[in-house]
């Protein structure tokens, strides 16, 4: 792409229309000399008349010289001058490319970790609804397990209740006390 750009400058310069190198013809070379004249009025108007200058044709050959080096001069400096266009094209370009490579790279780099995170949290999530189902596992076997202790002891109590009432019917039946008051004796 920056070849293509290079070729367009290059041709841009090399088709831009160059001044004419020849000097101009004899005859041509009259300057117009402005000559006031007085009107009938009294007032001057200018009025243009032609004049050949004499001394040019003379300095002609050293005029055209030094025309034709201002003209290669400029010419250079024209190439000089689109060559560095060209090369700041293609350093723009250039820079362009790699940058354009870099922020692509990064948003790949991006998303892949974006995924990785993902694919991470999705793991996190599905091993926190299997601890979240074991607690509540665990929760309904200790709740079980405390429904059964709590049934054993009321068992209990109801069996030594009952053989409170029996041992204080057999008391009363034969009329002595228990060996053990109140724990006591």
């Amino acid at each position: 792409m920056a070849e293509e750009e290079y070729k367009k400058v290059t041709e841009t310069v090399f088709n831009v229309s160059e001044p004419s190198l020849s000097p101009p013809p004899p005859a041509e070379k009259a300057a117009e000399v402005v000559a006031p004249q007085e009107t009938l009025e009294g007032s001057k108007t200018l009025v243009p008349t032609v004049a050949k200058v004499e001394e040019e044709k003379k300095e002609g050959s050293i005029n055209r010289d030094a025309v034709l080096a201002r003209v290669e001069t400029e010419k250079r400096m024209s190439l000089i001058k689109a060559w560095e266009e060209a090369e700041k094209c293609k350093v723009e370009n250039k820079a362009e490319k790699k940058l354009s490579s870099i922020v692509s790279w990064e948003n790949n780099k991006k998303a892949a970790v974006e995924a990785e995170l993902k694919k991470i949290e999705e793991q996190l999530e599905k091993k926190k609804a299997e601890y979240v189902e074991l607690m509540k596992n665990k929760i309904a076997q200790i709740h079980k397990q405390a429904e059964e202790k709590r049934a054993m002891i009321e068992a209990r109590r109801g069996e030594e209740t009952l053989k409170a009432e029996e041992l204080a019917a057999k008391y009363r039946a034969t009329g002595t006390a228990p060996k053990k008051l109140f724990g006591f004796m």
